[in-house]
């Protein structure tokens, strides 16, 4: 007799507690739901009219010529290369902020996501005073290697990495922080060395959250503007990439831009589309 009171009770308290939780959502108050659409108005409106006014009887004539081939094609080889950089550099550096103890690291970590908040124009310049070939290093790399970056194709990968391996670097470091340091531990207590660790442990463990900087990378790099005319110039071909066609464009081909700027568009939905499962993850 006692369980059964005790079930009955159970049941009448459910249906409470669910009421009460029902109940904790409230209406959207009208000071706020008005100022949110007005929100959401302002950022979808500009997506919607360039959908609007996008020439779309003569997007495949706009695509396929040749100006705006060679712009997505550098934009394209120039995003991934930078990409691979981020990787090769990127990792190792959010493993040492996340996984070692060393004076400074506030600073250093501070440091490294400078360029997010930097204007890309001073990014751009400060590359030029470094790597240019008159700069702190550039000078060197020029006279002992005879390696110029400035003006070049190899100079828009540099400007693109510069600007989206802190994409990278935050990704992976969150990651790390969440993934277990024991498995790495207990590897290392069974004679693996602190890389073999890295290696065969960790990496496995962060794939997904280095995948996810990668196309965050990949998608700032590919959207690179200030940095990359500022330290690699617009000329066709070598150096324009399709941000700086969409500039160019719109100057002399509105219809031109607008077709270029539908292809980064689309780029942006894909990206978005991509880290959905892992966004919804991390919501939940």
């Amino acid at each position: 007799m006692k369980t059964v009171a005790r079930a009955d009770e159970a049941d009448a308290v459910t249906p409470q507690r669910g009421s009460r939780r029902r109940r904790a959502v409230p209406g959207v108050p009208l000071p706020l739901l008005v100022p949110a659409l007005v929100g959401l108005a302002f950022l979808l409106l500009p997506l919607l009219a360039l959908l609007i006014r996008a020439p779309w009887r003569d997007l495949p004539d706009q695509l396929t010529s040749t100006a705006v081939w060679q712009a997505l094609q550098l934009s394209l080889v120039s995003a991934t290369a930078a990409t691979a950089v981020s990787l090769v550099l990127g990792v190792p550096l959010a493993w040492l902020l996340a996984r070692t103890d060393f004076p400074g690291r506030g600073v250093v970590r501070a440091l490294v996501t400078l360029p997010l908040v930097l204007p890309p124009v001073v990014g751009g310049v400060a590359l030029l005073l470094a790597l240019g070939r008159n700069g702190v290093v550039g000078q060197w790399l020029d006279s002992w290697f005879g390696v110029t970056l400035p003006f070049t194709t190899a100079g828009v990968v540099v400007a693109e990495a510069f600007v989206a391996m802190p994409f990278l670097v935050i990704s992976v470091e969150g990651t790390l922080r969440a993934a277990d340091p024991r498995y790495e531990e207990a590897a290392t207590t069974l004679g693996a060395s602190r890389f073999t660790a890295f290696r065969r442990v960790t990496l496995p463990l962060i794939a997904p959250g280095i995948a996810a900087g990668a196309v965050l990378a990949w998608a700032r790099a590919l959207g690179e503007f200030g940095a990359t005319i500022t330290f690699a110039g617009n000329f066709p071909g070598r150096t324009q990439t399709m941000p700086l066609a969409v500039y160019l464009a719109l100057q002399d081909d509105p219809a031109a831009a607008i077709a270029l700027s539908l292809v980064l568009l689309a780029v942006s939905i894909a990206v978005l589309a991509g880290l959905r499962d892992r966004w919804m993850t991390a919501s939940s």
